[in-house]
């Protein structure tokens, strides 16, 4: 999957193990699914899966993940090799992130380019086109040169920089033992208002920084929308108006609380970190109104952005690095 920040990789196996502790837990929704790591890992194990984002390039890899079953594989398997053979067609693509920005190299760029809109010209499901999209959304996260977000690239070439682009079929699943997944594109709010579950995990965003911010090439990549873009990392011009109480500090907390009184489900499992916009004790106050509370704790590695310090433009030092560890906490509400 895509290198993503606030990724649940390392921390999926002890998700998946408390939720199997829970009782009568069928059916989960994913409520900020991100990359859909958790929801692909849990619909893996048997459970209806209800992934929900806001970011088109998040609903795509959910409805590719958790609602697309492995009974495409051999259509998407086809379309890739048709992919595969489309020449380069240098376009909006290799302009905005390989020539006015340096994320990919030229000649992948083109084939991005030649590849997207071969996509968009063929009449494809919902659901195959996800797969084509995925296929082609890790393939340039292969081959990018990022520290793993779009917020700036790298000043010299990462090596991966110079491979050439290669798609793979993305890891379908056979549908769950419990039913097919679904993959919603809703507010968070409104997503709680309108979907039922056994279980809502919930990875809210624990800082500043909105996503579509740190992967709006992937937006842009998706919607194939060619907007107009703006600063050295070529973001969408819409990534100054999509704002979400979720990324502020002071309406984090009123935010959160609403939403946790509209979920309808019998558990809640919470990730959260000791970096977020509230301390462990307010969260634990928060979650107590929806019954018994435990807290599980880890200790993490932080994402290596934050492992290197903070360089300008030009690539220069210009701060230190604060802290290379933090924990991640599990709230388990029953």
């Amino acid at each position: 999957m895509i290198k993503y920040l606030g990724s649940k990789r390392t921390l999926l196996p002890l998700i998946v193990e408390t939720i199997a502790s829970l009782d009568s837990v069928s059916s989960v929704i994913d409520l900020f699914s991100g990359t859909s790591r958790v929801g692909h890992a849990l619909k893996k194990e048997g459970y209806r899966v209800l992934s929900n984002d806001h970011n088109t390039y998040a609903a795509t890899l959910a409805r590719c993940y958790v609602q697309a079953n492995d009974t495409l594989a051999k259509e998407a398997i086809a379309r890739l090799e048709e992919l595969s053979k489309v020449p380069p067609q240098a376009g909006y693509f290799t302009q905005q992130f390989c020539e006015e920005s340096r994320f990919f190299q030229p000649k992948n760029g083109a084939r991005i380019d030649g590849m997207r809109e071969a996509i968009e010209d063929w009449e494809l499901t919902p659901e195959l086109k996800a797969v084509l999209l995925t296929s082609l959304m890790e393939a340039a996260d292969r081959v990018d040169s990022t520290t793993g977000v779009q917020m700036a690239y790298l000043k010299k070439w990462a090596k991966r920089a110079h491979n050439n682009l290669e798609l793979r079929l993305p890891a379908l699943l056979p549908q769950a033992l419990h039913g097919k997944g679904e993959a919603h594109q809703l507010e968070a709010q409104e997503a709680a208002r309108r979907l039922s579950a056994d279980l809502v995990y919930l990875d809210p965003p624990y800082n500043q920084h909105k996503y579509v911010g740190n992967y709006h090439i992937w937006e842009s990549l998706v919607l194939w929308d060619k907007p107009e873009v703006y600063g050295i990392a070529r973001k969408r011009v819409d990534v100054r108006e999509r704002k979400s109480a979720f990324n502020s500090r002071p309406a984090f907390h009123a935010k959160f609380q609403e939403l946790i009184q509209a979920i309808d489900a019998r558990h809640l499992l919470v990730s959260f970190s000791n970096e977020g916009f509230i301390s462990r004790e307010d969260m634990l106050e928060t979650l107590s109104s929806r019954g018994e509370v435990r807290v599980i704790e880890q200790d993490f590695k932080r994402y290596v952005g934050a492992q290197i310090g903070i360089h300008n433009p030009q690539g220069k030092k210009v701060g230190e690095v604060s802290h290379t560890r933090n924990k991640e906490y599990l709230f388990v509400v029953s």
